[in-house]
């Protein structure tokens, strides 16, 4: 294969365009390789002490052809690299290892989380990274491995822990995030004055909607890292179980994180619609009052109005104001009673 290129630094030819990084790395340092992608694994094979990564974003079925067919990818695991949506996974074939991760992102000018997904294929002197989505880019963790070459002299193992612990690490920071959000919504929530109350539950909603696809994207890498934690998982170093039991507690602290979230928006929402129905019946009281109100006067001037002849008061000079003092005084005992009742 000829198209695509691995030299010491980024790659070349008809890939260029999905082929970020491509490299070959012995003792932990990145060093020259073979122009041809296929040589420069042999090399690397044979050399015993090296291996090529090669990072790829958001390559088509026969962008990804040439890669896939030159690391003897397993088929299954290609094509979930390919279609993404994937849940975060490990799975253990015969020639690699392949790995799924969904890095998430924090906006702050919309305030909003988002997800991409990150696909790691492991093997025989070999890494593949498959990245898909704008955020997450691995540039900063591969310029953080080069420059530690202990950490990277591990081989691949080091590459797939160091890009677990960036993932899992940026779930906490969100979460952090989210935390200042949700610490702004309870303060309007609760606040005297908040009168708009129906977009105050839609951004609750809302808020659910994010921390459930949060939730999503750290759940389910659970059971992966506590498997590469335990070891005897293959094309992984022996050595590493300590490194990935750290990124499987931090991976725990930011789903304990995201489940108080959580609980703390379902208290949000329970109190700010307890405090609906408290407004309702507030204002029914005050209606049901001033209703109350409305009633005394108009009974008596109802019975006044019906034109009979033999009425009470009918022809007496004071009659009329005394029937209005009457109905006057009726309605201000209402008031100071509801007044008193804090109906009003």
């Amino acid at each position: 294969m000829r198209s695509c290129r691995c030299a010491g630094g980024a790659s070349a030819g008809k890939n260029a365009r999905v082929i970020v990084d491509c490299a070959m790395y012995r003792n932990g340092r990145r060093s020259q390789a073979p122009g041809d992608l296929s040589d420069a694994l042999d090399e690397a094979r044979a050399a015993g002490d090296a291996f090529l990564w090669v990072g790829m974003h958001d390559p088509t079925e026969k962008e990804f052809e040439h890669v896939s067919a030159e690391f003897g990818l397993h088929p299954l695991a290609v094509e979930d690299a390919l279609t993404a949506h994937q849940r975060p996974k490990l799975e253990v074939y015969d020639d690699s290892l392949f790995v799924v991760l969904k890095p998430v992102m924090y906006d702050d000018d919309a305030d909003r989380v988002s997800t991409g997904e990150l696909m790691v294929f492991i093997g025989d002197s070999f890494v593949v990274t498959v990245r898909h989505g704008e955020g997450a880019a691995l540039a900063a963790v591969r310029q953080r491995l080069e420059q530690d070459p202990e950490v990277l002299g591990h081989g691949p193992t080091a590459v797939l822990y160091a890009v677990s612990d960036a993932v899992v690490d940026q779930y906490i920071e969100v979460a952090a995030e989210l935390q200042a959000d949700l610490e702004e919504l309870e303060a309007e929530v609760f606040s005297p004055s908040s009168a708009d109350t129906k977009n105050t539950a839609a951004r609750i909603y809302g808020f659910k909607r994010q921390v459930l696809e949060f939730r999503r994207a750290t759940s389910p890498l659970l059971q992966p890292m506590d498997r590469l934690a335990l070891g005897n998982v293959p094309f992984v170093h022996e050595h590493a179980q300590p490194f990935f039991r750290d990124v499987a507690d931090h991976l725990t602290k930011a789903n304990e994180y995201i489940e108080g979230l959580d609980r703390l928006l379902s208290d949000a929402l329970a109190a700010h619609l307890a405090q609906m129905g408290v407004r309702q019946n507030d204002d029914m009281r005050k209606i049901s009052a001033w209703a109350a109100m409305a009633a005394v006067p108009t009974m008596v001037a109802g019975i006044y109005g019906m034109n009979f002849e033999h009425m009470p008061e009918l022809t007496h000079r004071w009659g009329y104001p005394g029937v209005v003092l009457v109905m006057a005084g009726l309605c201000l005992a209402l008031h100071r009673m509801f007044k008193r009742r804090g109906w009003l």
